[in-house]
Parts: C-alpha cells; structure tokens; sequence
C-alpha cells in the first residue's frame, strides 16, 4: 500500500516556503499562522527531517526543506494543471488579466462585443499593473505590456508602443503649443510607468539641455490619471495613441504634434504560457482580441 505524506501539510509547506513567511501562507490558504505551523511539523514528523529552522518572528527553510521544496513543487504544479484540465472541459468561462489603462481606456468600451457574440461565455476581467504568474493565478490569457522577452510565453503583438502628445485643446490654445519648441513652456505629465520624455523631446524638439531641465514636471503613476490630468488642462501628457483615441473623438484632448510619434521597445501583447494548452472559450477570446486590434491598425 502506497504511503502518502499529509497532502494538507504539503499545501502548507509550499506556500510557506514559496512566501518565506508563515502568515502570509495563512492568509494565502485563509487558515491562522498556527494552523500552518502545525501542518508543517505534522510534515516533519512524517518525514523525520525539520524543514523550517524557527527564531523569534522569524523562519527559515533548512538545506532538506530547500531540497524537499525543489523537488516537489513540479509535482505540485502537474497536480493543479491536471486537475485544472478537466475542470475546464465543462468551464465556460474566460479569465484575463490586462494593464488597468489599457482595460479602462480601450478595452472597457468593446467587451460587451465579445459577450454579444459569445452569449454562453462567461467572462472575468481583472487590471493590475505587476506581471502575473501563469502558474499562481487563475488566468487563461493576459495582455501584458512589455518588450516581448519571456521564452514561456506564447506571445502575439496586439499594438506596438508608441508616445504622443496630447492635451486639453484650452492648454494648447492657451500657450499657443504650435512646434515641439514650445514645450519649454509648458508642464510636462510624466507618467513613469511610460517614461519616454527625454527620447520624444530628445529626437523632435530642438532645445538645450538646460532648457529640457528647465521644463517643469509633474510624476505621475497611474497612466489613466495622467491623461485625465491633461483633459483638465494640467499640462500635456505623454501617451500611447491607443489609450487616448476616444478622448480625441470626443475633443476633450488633441493630439499634438502628429507627425512626430515615438516609436518605443514595448508593446501589448497577448500572452498565455507556452506550457499550456488554451481551452475552447480563452480560444474564442483570444481570436476576438486579435480581430479587435486587427480592425484598429486597419483603422
């Protein structure tokens, strides 16, 4: 008869070694420091061997628990991917995670085209701004935005970078923005997830060094807030075409400045891991998501 280790016990283990904390594996499988502390010396019992050296607030893997650890969490993730495999025949539902700006500011106002088109679909949107973890989180497919450099990833350019300027039609008129010159004028939006001033003014606007140190700044770190500061006349904001492109048809911003158009080494891309398989429905999405932005550039 095949003994097995306490599986509840390994699920304890390979969050506290992976977190490097016993509260945060607590809060992780939602159960109390103390119950993940009695898993683990449950596991230890049955192994003969201590994993965890433990001091006053704090732990550490011993070289077995590093050993052990390496050894099985392959094993674990086979089991969460098997499982997940046929759980997800009978699953109609679509997990996908994007940058919060490009959900708001492009994404937002056609998905309800999908669920049009796929009724029996259900989907489930998520935004945040750090890279996920295919093997962590419960996401079929992202779009990330990034210079394409992951060799585990299947990867396809859904628009490729660019920086523009843009701003509320009043500024522009009040400090009578008509060449890149002008900007030593104005107040610059940096948004630092974006940070591309120092090349756009660098290839298209013909001033000093000491003149682009000169040019006052604002720094912000959410890209919708910076394109909702420009709208209200806060200054010209630095941003991709494709997050601004409604805000533009409706003239609450105007581009300026079209012909000078930074083309930059990042992109957003639609990913989902080489490893794994996409199901029927992430399928669906994935080739509505390409058609969208296939009309865009055709656009």
């Amino acid at each position: 008869m095949v003994s097995y280790p306490p599986l509840n016990s390994l699920r304890a283990f390979e969050a506290a070694i992976r977190l490097n904390s016993f509260s945060l594996a607590a809060e992780e499988l939602n159960v109390t420091p103390g119950a993940i502390g009695q898993q683990i010396k449950k596991l230890e019992d049955w192994l003969g061997q201590e994993l965890f050296t433990r001091s006053v607030r704090q732990i550490r893997p011993t070289a077995d628990g590093l050993d052990y650890a390496a050894r099985i969490q392959p094993a674990l993730r086979q089991i969460v991917d098997a499982s997940q495999q046929v759980r997800d025949r009978s699953d109609r539902s679509v997990r996908v995670v994007m940058p919060p700006s490009f959900a708001a500011k492009w994404f937002s106002r056609r998905m309800a085209r999908f669920l049009i088109d796929h009724p029996t679909t259900s989907l489930h949107v998520g935004s945040q701004s750090q890279m996920i973890d295919f093997n962590l989180d419960p996401v079929d497919i992202a779009v990330r935005y990034f210079d394409d450099q992951d060799d585990s990833l299947e990867t396809v350019l859904l628009y490729q970078g660019q920086a523009a300027t843009f701003c509320a039609p009043s500024y522009r008129d009040q400090l009578n923005l008509q060449t890149p010159d002008d900007l030593a004028r104005a107040t610059l939006l940096n948004d630092i997830l974006h940070a591309w001033w120092d090349d756009w003014l660098g290839a298209y606007a013909g001033l000093t060094a000491t003149d682009v140190g000169k040019i006052t700044r604002i720094e912000i770190d959410q890209t919708s807030m910076a394109i909702e500061a420009a709208i209200h006349g806060q200054g010209v904001v630095l941003a991709n075409p494709l997050l601004t492109e409604e805000d533009v048809a409706e003239g609450k911003l105007v581009h300026l400045f079209p012909q000078n158009v930074l083309r930059v080494p990042f992109g957003y891309y639609l990913v989902h891991p080489k490893s794994r398989a996409l199901r029927g429905q992430a399928k669906l999405f994935r080739d509505w998501l390409l058609a969208e932005a296939q009309e865009l550039a055709v656009g």
